[in-house]
């Protein structure tokens, strides 16, 4: 089986979870940038990762989705800044499966990841964004090393899926 880890990343943070699913997935894998992929004809399984932006998917994440082959085997994980459960951590997961729908999806994974100072400064500015602002600092720490274990968990688990 040929699986291929893309991820999407400004800060690092999804990079980070990409490189720990990378590392727990058996040989014949890629790690790539999402803008190094051009072709995903050679893969069985693809994972595909981004941060979350504005409660969604990321416009070059978004396009990329929207090309994914029919039936391609696919699992995808996201970074947030926000409290794992809560509307604002759901949303753009819920979109990404949608943008997906034509490929067999497998399985999603979701962590905290650090939230840049400079949109934290820039978002406590605006009152609508003042209860997530606090949510986002919390998020400082993440991805701990407990969000890259469950994410080679994920990883494994993953691969046994799409063994069947």
């Amino acid at each position: 089986m040929r699986i291929l880890v893309t991820y999407y990343s400004l800060t690092g943070n999804t990079r980070t979870v990409a490189e720990a699913i990378f590392e727990a997935l058996p040989e014949t894998k890629e790690l790539k940038p999402l803008a190094k992929v051009n072709d995903l004809s050679a893969y069985d399984l693809v994972f595909i990762g981004f941060p979350v932006h504005s409660h969604s998917v990321p416009a070059r994440v978004e396009t990329f989705l929207k090309q994914l082959p029919a039936g391609l085997k696919t699992a995808i994980f996201m970074t947030h800044g926000s409290i794992p459960g809560t509307r604002l951590s759901r949303e753009a997961m819920e979109q990404a499966l949608i943008l997906a729908s034509g490929t067999r999806i497998l399985g999603t994974f979701s962590c905290r990841g650090k939230v840049s100072e400079q949109a934290l400064e820039i978002l406590s500015r605006s009152p609508e964004h003042e209860l997530w602002t606090e949510m986002a600092v919390t998020a400082r720490n993440h991805p701990d090393r407990h969000d890259l274990e469950d994410a080679r968990a994920f990883a494994r688990w993953i691969v046994s899926l799409a063994r069947q």
